[in-house]
Parts: structure tokens; C-alpha cells; sequence
């Protein structure tokens, strides 16, 4: 990046940037209310964006509030994060349609390349996109329907201000301010935004909105924002070493007081920011012509997933959980180079069986546990 643009973004001036955004051919993405929960939706105006929404979330449990506030992004997350835009949830990979002559032909859709924009990712989000990234992009094999949406996604962060109860991003290192991976960044505060650019198409997007230099005292609050949010959160995801799940406490006795209440529904999955698993199968048109090959979301949780060669490799709850929490915590380590676990609190705050992944954590990995050998269901191990 030849120059750095940073300066300071009336709230009035954010409409601009979405209005700026949308004249380059950008469909914007932002955080909407819906449905009880913070969506991305289709964006045009601030007038749609949260305004004065803080969420209030714990284990098993997300509510939304309503303040005075003119602020628009004073909650943690929702159930998104950016994946459903890179990584579809259902789509075509190719499709069989039998000619006349009995001949097969194969058609692959080819990518579809559109611009997107998404506003208010947070810096838990881009470390998660970072993961996803190094998965379909970066292996032995691309995926073409992944990297042509993520060529031209331009994404705008903002830094937390209110993490929930159930976030803990800064023992990962994920958060609560984004470092890198965005292409503009906005620390709000109560009038405006700090706003900083991390590539070319971000200077290139700022350039023609008016900026007002950030002043001393604006520099203060975001530092004293970030520290804020920093020791508002009361979990600490354990440093896991390499194996420590997978072997040395592979057969802990917690695994099956976790078995007793996990419902193996696949929600933790389903809203994890950096899961990628998938199945594909066959739908054939009633006529027996045609058929289409699809790519939909799974989950370690079913049964399917675990079926192999006849054989089923994770028969019950217990297996599918650790299978599940030693490849995110453990074994991603060795794939990856980092632990898949971005300190988003997702998978907690949206478990119906209200199972806390960091305190399961500290019971797997420390000695006695968080409380003394007390695990999460709050009876003695032993």
C-alpha cells in the first residue's frame, strides 16, 4: 500500500461510504435486526443498520436490547459471520443431463464472480476468514466457487466496543481490535468513527469522502475503548498444546459428562465462523434425464459424517463432541499452524444444551479443573 488514509467519519458521513460503495458496483452487506437476532442483509441506508441494539448472551441464550444510544455497532455478534457470503450453504458443483442419443453430458457452472462489500466485521471474523482462507485457497486443491467470491470482498471492520459474556477473543489473540485482513477500519465512538484504510481499494474508496483529523483526545478514547473491552471479558480460553486433547486426554472422563447433555444438533458448527465441513449427494429430476451434484454445510455431529467405507467411525455423542472440540482446539494446530478457535463464543451462546466450550476446556486441559475437579455440569468428576 503506497499511503496510509486515516482521519475521522462523522456518523452523519457513513451513509456516503455505503453510497460510495454501491456506486463501484458493490453489493453491500450489513448488520440488520432480524428475527431476534444480528443479521447480514442486503444494505442501502444506516437507517437499516442496529441502532442503539446491545445483545446480552450466555450459555445457551442470546437477547437483543434497545438503548438510546445513537451508536450502531454496540453489540458482539449474531449467529453470521462472514462465511455464508465465501462459503455457500448450498450449492451446484455440476449437473448430468442425458442427451437423446443416450449420451451423458457433464455441465459445470462456472463461478459466479459479483463484488461484495461487508460492513461491521469484527477482528474475530477476519482472523476466522484467515482460516477459511488457508483451507480453500491456500492447499494443494482451490476451490474456485470460494476463491471467486473472495477475490472482490471488500471488508469493512469495526473494532468492538461491547464483547458479550460469552466472547473471549482476546485469549486468542483474535480481538477485540482488528489488525490486519480489512481494506478500511472504524473505531466508533458516540459521534463518529476513526477511520483507517488497510489496502489500496480502501484509500481508493476514502478518497473522495471528506475526512477530519483525528484528535488527541479522540486517540485516547479508542485506546481506553479497547482496553475497556479487553478486561470486560471474564473468559480465557486455555493455551492448548499440540495433542494434549487428541492423546494425552483423549479418554478424560469428561467426555462423557459432556455426552450426558450435548444434543449432537450441530448448532455449534453451524454458527462457527471457521467450520467447513460439508457432504455432497445427487438430486435427479423426477423424469430420471437429469441430475444436479450439490455441496450443502454438515456437521461432525451426524451420523453421515462419520460413516466410512461401510463403517461408522464416530457411533455415539461422546465420539462426534471429541471429534469435534480436538480437531477445532487441537489438532487444527498442526493443519493450520494456530488453534481454529477464534474467541467469538458463538458455539456457547447458541448450544441449547447451554455447554460452555471454554470452561469444557479448562476441565479437559487443567488439572482439577476451573473449580477443583467441579466440571461445567456442576457435579465431581470423579
Amino acid at each position: 500500500m503506497s499511503s496510509h488514509v486515516r482521519g475521522y467519519l462523522l456518523r452523519v458521513q457513513l451513509q456516503q461510504l455505503i453510497d460510495r460503495l454501491l456506486s463501484q458496483g458493490y453489493q453491500v452487506h450489513g448488520p440488520q435486526v432480524r428475527d431476534g437476532a444480528i443479521l447480514y442483509q442486503s444494505l442501502q441506508s444506516t437507517a437499516q443498520l442496529p441502532q442503539g441494539v446491545h445483545d446480552r448472551q450466555a450459555p445457551g441464550s442470546y437477547r437483543l436490547d434497545v438503548s438510546d444510544t445513537e451508536r450502531h455497532f454496540s453489540w458482539a455478534n449474531g449467529p453470521q459471520a462472514l462465511k455464508p457470503l465465501l462459503f455457500s450453504p448450498q450449492e451446484t458443483l455440476w449437473q448430468a443431463r442425458r442427451e437423446s442419443d443416450g449420451h451423458i453430458e457433464f455441465i459445470v457452472p462456472p463461478p459466479v464472480e459479483h463484488k461484495q462489500a461487508a460492513l461491521g466485521v469484527r477482528a474475530c471474523d477476519l482472523a476466522a476468514l484467515r482460516l477459511q482462507d488457508q483451507h480453500f485457497l491456500e492447499g494443494e486443491y482451490i476451490d474456485p466457487y470460494y476463491a471467486s467470491r473472495r477475490k472482490d470482498l471488500f471488508l469493512i471492520a469495526v473494532n468492538c466496543s461491547h464483547p458479550a459474556d460469552t466472547c473471549f477473543c482476546a485469549s486468542t489473540g483474535d480481538g477485540p481490535v482488528a489488525k490486519a485482513g480489512f481494506d478500511i477500519n472504524l473505531t466508533e465512538l458516540d459521534e463518529g468513527y476513526v477511520v483507517e484504510s488497510g489496502s489500496e481499494q480502501g484509500n481508493h474508496i476514502l478518497a473522495d469522502i471528506p475526512l477530519i483529523p483525528v484528535t488527541e483526545e479522540q486517540e485516547a478514547l479508542c485506546i481506553q475503548q479497547a482496553q475497556d473491552a479487553v478486561v470486560a471479558q471474564s473468559r480465557t480460553l486455555p493455551q492448548i498444546k499440540l495433542h494434549d486433547l487428541l492423546k494425552t486426554n483423549f479418554e478424560h472422563p469428561q467426555w462423557d459428562d459432556i455426552a450426558e447433555r450435548c444434543l449432537a444438533c450441530g448448532n455449534c458448527t453451524q454458527v462457527c465462523p471457521t467450520c467447513f465441513c460439508h457432504s455432497e449427494g445427487d438430486l435427479a429430476s423426477l423424469g430420471g434425464t437429469e441430475s444436479t451434484h450439490q455441496r450443502e454445510w454438515d456437521s461432525c455431529f451426524t451420523a453421515g459424517h462419520g460413516y466410512l467405507a461401510g463403517f461408522q467411525v464416530r457411533p455415539d455423542t461422546k465420539s462426534r463432541y471429541r471429534q469435534w472440540m480436538t480437531h477445532k482446539l487441537d489438532s487444527w494446530q498442526a493443519q493450520y499452524g494456530r488453534s481454529g478457535c477464534v474467541g467469538c463464543g458463538r458455539c456457547t451462546s447458541w448450544c441449547p444444551a447451554e455447554i460452555d466450550l471454554v470452561a469444557e476446556a479448562r476441565i479437559l486441559t487443567e488439572p482439577g479443573g476451573p473449580n477443583g475437579a467441579i466440571g461445567a455440569s456442576g457435579e465431581n468428576d470423579e
